[in-house]
């Protein structure tokens, strides 16, 4: 029997490409928590924990993953059975209470491990490969509307996407929409554009709010308000025709559940990290094809482990109706894969190989740990 021998986790400062705005802060450095789980047969498997602003965002930051992880999850899994994953997975959850991204990057080195071991994909253990590669979002984030609309057409020349994502809330309502209306005229009809209000808005600013996007022909809209407010997302979901979808409002199958129940989304943005893992975000997708709330490939921003992840897991659906938002490593000015995950012709592509089908460039990852390289600010 192979078993947990050792858990390990380094954290990892990621410079951004530019400033990454968002309603609640700008990011600069994306900072990761590197997993890496060596089992007795020698065998070793990856995983990655990443939030998004610190604890901006969310209640878990880089820092609480790492102590999560070192202090209340290696202690009880070092020494189970390296290939009973849903028990180690039970084992977790009874041990830690919350904390789904610590939880995820520890199930996903275990996956990873095991399809080495096999010598099989990870996409293998959730019914296998349907397809090659998901249509990618690319976010413009950048709160300016001539850099945004120049960043658009690069992306559109190129090939590399045609879904693009605008992060508001920051500023007035209309002062929103007017910075999404010259977007959306500057790009016509070569793409899709989307917004996504990271609960930044009061509902009657997203009355408001969604009746000016539906006007200018926005496609769809993410989180306008508060998460806890399952509700009034249904008010909104009901009230107009532009797609809402819940993307904070998932924090695993319980609120997929209370979420299908009423019908509070068209949309959920399943992630991996925020779901707990690949086995609760698999069950998340699940309860949203059964209830016919489409799909869409979410994002913590995470670099090219994590990414990899979550395509071993999308790319088993046959039906994700809206896309991927699986861009996290082009926002790095570096990653740590040894091969980097391939985008090209709109979409984001399954890497090949046994496990996550990625491996790290150790140089990269020996310069950006976060105890020898210098010290970053993430956010401002």
């Amino acid at each position: 029997m192979t078993t947990i021998d050792r858990i390990e986790t380094t954290l990892i400062d990621l410079p951004t490409i530019r400033g990454h705005v968002l309603s609640m802060t700008t990011m600069r450095v994306q900072s990761i928590v590197l997993v890496r789980i060596r089992f007795s047969d020698g065998s070793v498997g990856l995983g990655e924990g990443t939030s998004i602003g610190g604890m901006s965002y969310g209640s878990e930051s880089p820092e609480s993953i790492k102590t999560a992880i070192d202090t209340y999850i290696a202690p009880v899994l070092e020494g189970l059975d390296a290939d009973a994953i849903a028990a180690a997975t039970d084992v977790m959850e009874r041990s830690v209470r919350g904390n789904p991204i610590a939880r995820c990057a520890v199930e996903t080195a275990l996956w990873d491990g095991l399809g080495k071991r096999l010598d099989v994909p990870v996409a293998q253990f959730f019914g296998g490969v349907s397809r090659q590669a998901l249509p990618v979002a690319w976010t413009l984030a950048s709160g300016q509307s001539d850099t945004d609309i120049a960043e658009a057409h690069q992306m559109l020349d190129t090939r590399r996407h045609e879904i693009f994502k605008l992060k508001i809330g920051k500023r007035p309502v209309r002062d929103d929409i007017a910075h999404v209306e010259a977007i959306c005229k500057a790009v016509g009809d070569r793409a899709s554009i989307r917004v996504d209000v990271n609960q930044a808005w009061s509902l009657s600013e997203a009355r408001w709010g969604l009746k000016g996007l539906q006007d200018i022909g926005v496609d769809l809209v993410e989180q306008p308000i508060n998460a806890r407010h399952m509700d009034q997302l249904k008010s909104l979901t009901d009230g107009y025709e532009i797609a809402v979808m819940a993307d904070e409002a998932l924090q695993g199958p319980a609120d997929a559940m209370a979420c299908a129940a009423n019908r509070s989304a068209d949309v959920f943005a399943v992630k991996i990290a925020q779901s707990g893992g690949l086995k609760r975000g698999a069950e998340v997708s699940a309860i949203g094809q059964a209830a016919g709330i489409g799909l869409y490939a979410g994002t913590m921003l995470e670099a090219g482990v994590g990414t990899a992840a979550a395509l071993q897991l999308f790319c088993t659906m046959p039906r994700i109706e809206w896309g991927s938002e699986l861009f996290g490593p082009l926002l790095m000015q570096q990653d740590i894969l040894a091969e980097p995950i391939r985008y090209e012709d709109f979409s984001v592509h399954l890497p090949d190989g046994p496990g996550l089908g990625v491996a790290l460039d150790e140089d990269r990852v020996a310069h950006f740990r976060r105890d020898r390289g210098p010290q970053m600010q993430a956010v401002s």
